[in-house]
């Protein structure tokens, strides 16, 4: 990792036959991650809100906060100046039997609109039996709201695309959107039966997605395979939604990688319909995501 937006740059894994490759994608070098049209958010830990606050504004106990608009007229990812743009601070620590390194963050009272001091942390850990553990926090002198996620893009081959993956979701609930990516009133859209239903594993062939789906249950979230590797990551985590995008925007690597972002749900300090993204003083947020790697044998 890289303490430039807390950024997971590398995880290594092997294959079925011992081989081990990156499965996460990286950028050749930090130029590359400085600079955003060649960087959509790849591997960064991205807040103070992921996704995006409708209209760049929302309400707290009766007040307008203004954000900034990053986005057209919307706010996404934290705003151009977003903890992913930040250098953050890190300390390595054995944890048991697991490696680990806690980075932490401190943003001002009123970045990019944002009311209150936040301090965050955001910890890596690896841990025996091929699990990677993602677990961000954050504390607020003021209320205000937070959501904090990882914009990995995975991919097991180590390689090429990712057509030729195998996703299946614990779910067939979506976010349905409108033209600016900013969830339309009313209840969620259910995919059963469409193309975008990954409730039984499917090939993602040439499928383009990027939906935010609601989780119900915290058994699991996703699963990912590569056949050909024989490599799977099952990924679980205590949130309410994964956004999926296959990265066909990924400038000159397009579907490199798959994210699975594990987070609240898109505009949700707009949504009293949604799980709260409120965060009051004394109060502590937490998010926990676990991707657990294993290796098949029959392909």
């Amino acid at each position: 990792m890289w303490t430039y937006g807390a950024t997971l740059v590398e995880v290594r894994t092997p294959d079925r036959d011992g081989r081990v490759a990156n499965v996460c994608a990286r950028l050749p070098d930090l130029e590359s991650y400085v600079d955003r049209a060649r960087n959509p958010y790849v591997g960064a830990t991205m807040g103070r809100f992921c996704r995006c606050v409708a209209g760049g504004e929302f309400e707290l106990d009766g007040e307008i906060h203004t954000l900034d608009r990053n986005d057209g007229r919307h706010h996404l990812h934290g705003g151009s100046a977003g903890f992913d743009t930040r250098v953050w601070t890190a300390e390595a620590f054995a944890d048991g039997g697991a490696a680990a390194v806690r980075l932490s963050l401190t943003s001002e009272d009123g970045d990019q609109g944002y009311p209150g001091e936040l301090t965050a942390h955001t910890t890596y850990r690896v841990e025996p039996g091929g699990v990677l553990v993602i677990e961000h926090e954050a504390t607020t002198t003021k209320p205000t709201v937070v959501g904090l996620t990882n914009h990995a893009f995975w991919n097991l081959s180590g390689t090429g695309t990712v057509d030729g993956h195998r996703l299946r979701l614990n779910t067939a609930e979506a976010v349905r959107f409108d033209d600016d990516l900013v969830p339309l009133p009313g209840p969620p859209a259910d995919l059963s039966g469409t193309p975008l239903d990954f409730t039984s594993e499917r090939l993602l062939g040439d499928t383009r997605i990027d939906n935010c789906f609601l989780l119900h249950d915290d058994a699991w979230a996703a699963e990912l395979r590569h056949p050909g590797s024989g490599r799977t990551m099952r990924v679980t985590t205590d949130q309410p939604g994964v956004g999926v995008y296959t990265g066909d925007w990924f400038g000159a690597r397009p579907r490199c990688g798959i994210c699975l972002e594990t987070g609240p749900l898109p505009d949700a300090p707009n949504r009293p319909d949604y799980p709260s993204a409120r965060l009051d003083p004394g109060e502590v947020y937490r998010h926990r995501a676990a991707h657990v790697f294993t290796t098949d044998q029959t392909g």
